[in-house]
């Protein structure tokens, strides 16, 4: 998209849900009689295994001021009748697709933003931007069996705004000429990008509203809050100039984490968790076809006390014992033997070079390794990301029961075409 404001030019946000694409699936494939979206009910995760994350919630949820994000236990609090399924990623990924499909016919200029949802640059591709966005809506809803809410207007942000407006099943429009009596009104934490502590410093500032915060001097923002008042007041103005980009950019580093079941005091047990999580990056950065050259590792204490430490290597590496061997040595490092229940790798300093600068002490042969790990990456992909594992991940090798791929993608999630799924 170009500037936003061109003349003729719009944009769509097209938003779907977990819970909706739950509830039409066991309504319309499994016979259930419960619409799940006219319930106090929720989608969320492993509570047992600690995964346990509000990850949607219907309508009447709402009224118990449920939150997406916050934990199971949080929730069940605030309502102990809490209705509560587990996630099905298959589903939802085969439903996203689906959507992306049919979005394709109107536009080939589609910005997936999640799994949920999707920007369209629609500029030239109709005439009527709300009879459009209508017919859309009402396709999906005859055709894929589930709803979205879709909103329009000049750029990406007021698209956004628009689409989080009621719902279930709607179309809203908010064009710039509508800022004011539909986006100022608002509170100021429904503004995309306004966290907890942007929500705490504006509340201080006595801005409570969108409105005031598009009134306010932006020097007075930017004193308190630094670029991001700027950027928080070109939103809460209607500003946003990005484009809808149909092809992701490239990564600036690859990285995944995950949540213990138990809390981890063993050296031996934590490095296996690292290990497992060494595999799935590992495998991401050789189907991108890229080296990274800076390894940190992530941690989080049974307090929720954060840790962090990183190291730079010597040349740029897709192995995973390199990254293995190099989170280790954070570990050691960084761990003084306080239980944990996070640990996460994180990669930076991206290349695309595919040479490697021999090392006078280098103990690999780089080329045997890549090409093994390769063999590897292929067998998994054909035969599923279980067909090979590494011994020390067998249960018969008497070690605490580690996924052999672990990460922030649950086992659900992952699909076959596991290796393509990156962090951006």
């Amino acid at each position: 998209m170009r500037s936003g404001y061109e003349e003729g030019h719009f944009s769509c946000r097209c938003k779907f849900s977990f819970l909706s694409w739950e509830a039409c699936y066991r309504i319309h494939h499994l016979g259930g009689k419960q619409d799940l979206r006219k319930m106090v009910s929720a989608v969320g995760g492993d509570q047992e295994k600690r995964h346990g994350i509000i990850l949607a919630k219907s309508i009447p949820a709402k009224k118990f001021h449920i939150q997406t994000g916050e934990t199971v236990v949080s929730a069940k609090e605030k309502c102990p009748d809490l209705t509560l399924v587990p996630p099905n990623y298959d589903l939802y990924n085969k439903s996203s697709k689906a959507l992306i499909k049919l979005l394709s016919e109107y536009t080939d200029k589609i910005e997936q933003y999640s799994i949920d949802e999707a920007f369209l640059d629609m500029t030239g591709c109709c005439d009527d931007s709300e009879r459009t966005a209508h017919e859309i809506k009402d396709r999906v809803h005859a055709q894929l069996g589930f709803t979205v809410n879709i909103g329009v207007s000049e750029n990406k942000l007021l698209a956004k705004m628009a689409s989080d407006f009621m719902k279930p099943d709607r179309v809203h429009t908010l064009w710039k000429s509508e800022i004011q009596t539909k986006m100022w009104p608002l509170p100021v934490s429904e503004l995309f990008y306004v966290g907890h502590a942007s929500l705490n410093k504006l509340r201080k500032l006595g801005i409570h509203t969108i409105g005031e915060l598009a009134a306010t001097d932006p020097g007075i923002l930017q004193a308190h809050m630094k670029s991001q008042g700027l950027l928080i007041w070109q939103y809460a103005n209607g500003i946003d100039e990005t484009a809808v980009i149909a092809t992701p950019p490239p990564a600036k580093g690859y990285g995944n984490s995950l949540t213990t079941p138990q809390d981890i005091t063993e050296p031996g047990i934590a490095k296996q968790y690292l290990l497992s999580l060494s595999e799935t990056i590992a495998a991401r950065l050789r189907a991108d076809s890229v080296k990274i050259c800076v390894v940190s590792i992530s941690l989080r204490d049974w307090d929720l006390r954060f840790y962090g430490h990183q190291i730079t290597l010597s040349v740029p590496t897709d192995l995973t014992m390199e990254i293995y061997h190099a989170a280790c040595q954070c570990l050691s490092e960084l761990w003084d033997g306080t239980p944990l229940r996070h640990l996460g790798i994180h990669t930076s300093s991206v290349t695309t070079d595919q040479y490697r600068q021999m090392q006078l002490f280098d103990t690999v042969d780089y080329e045997k390794a890549k090409r093994m790990e390769k063999t590897v990456d292929r067998i998994r992909k054909k035969y599923g990301m279980d067909s090979i594992k590494r011994a020390c991940f067998l249960p018969s090798a008497g070690n605490m029961e580690v996924d052999h791929m672990a990460g922030g993608i649950s086992r659900e999630k992952r699909t076959v075409d596991y290796t393509k799924e990156r962090i951006l």
